[in-house]
């Protein structure tokens, strides 16, 4: 599949490209982006480059529809679809640089992947699944917010390089949700 661009009032949603690589890589030095996320830390300059050659691949594959989010025409961070081979389901993912964090960007964003990801024009997906670690509370908030239904903790490895193990939240949403806020068992 050909990637898709998705417009939001605020946001160009794209495919990354080779010119976005530099600002990837400076995106991917603040070390909040590794500890919550699946980006490895250290991130040297060449994962840039592979990533963007990755996520064209995977569009092309249709196994991940990644999108660089864009906010008067600089990429300020990535949301996307993964997982998505034949299930009628994929995961949210996502990250935003500091600068650009507390601003309703990647509620936005998602918001704007989701209903694509659902459009029977689009994906035609049953749920899409969220996940994170415990305690990142920014990312849970996002969750909730788009009406995502709080499942629980689980045990996970995260892919990030390290093997490392920690407790996830996870939480779901489904095509025929009506996707408005949800009350969560944890505080956020």
């Amino acid at each position: 599949m050909l990637p898709v661009a998705l417009h939001t009032a605020r946001l160009e949603l794209s495919a990354p490209t080779a010119s976005d690589a530099d600002a990837i890589y400076e995106a991917c030095q603040d070390p909040a982006i590794p500890f919550f996320t699946t980006v490895p830390s250290p991130y040297p300059r060449e994962f840039a480059d592979q990533f963007v050659a990755q996520a064209i691949e995977r569009w092309e594959e249709l196994s991940h529809a990644t999108w660089a989010i864009r906010l008067d025409g600089a990429l300020v961070g990535m949301v996307g679809l993964h997982d998505l081979q034949d299930t009628e389901s994929a995961e949210l993912g996502f990250w935003v640089t500091a600068e650009a964090r507390g601003q309703g960007i990647v509620r936005e964003a998602s918001d704007a992947v989701i209903d694509w990801g659902f459009s029977t024009d689009a994906l035609d997906l049953v749920r899409v699944e969220w996940r994170a670690a415990v305690g990142n509370t920014a990312s849970a908030r996002v969750a909730q917010a788009l009406g995502f239904r709080f499942e629980g903790t689980l045990r996970q490895v995260l892919r990030n390089g390290h093997g490392q193990r920690s407790d996830g939240w996870i939480a779901s949403l489904l095509a025929t949700d009506d996707r408005t806020r949800q009350e969560w068992p944890i505080a956020l």
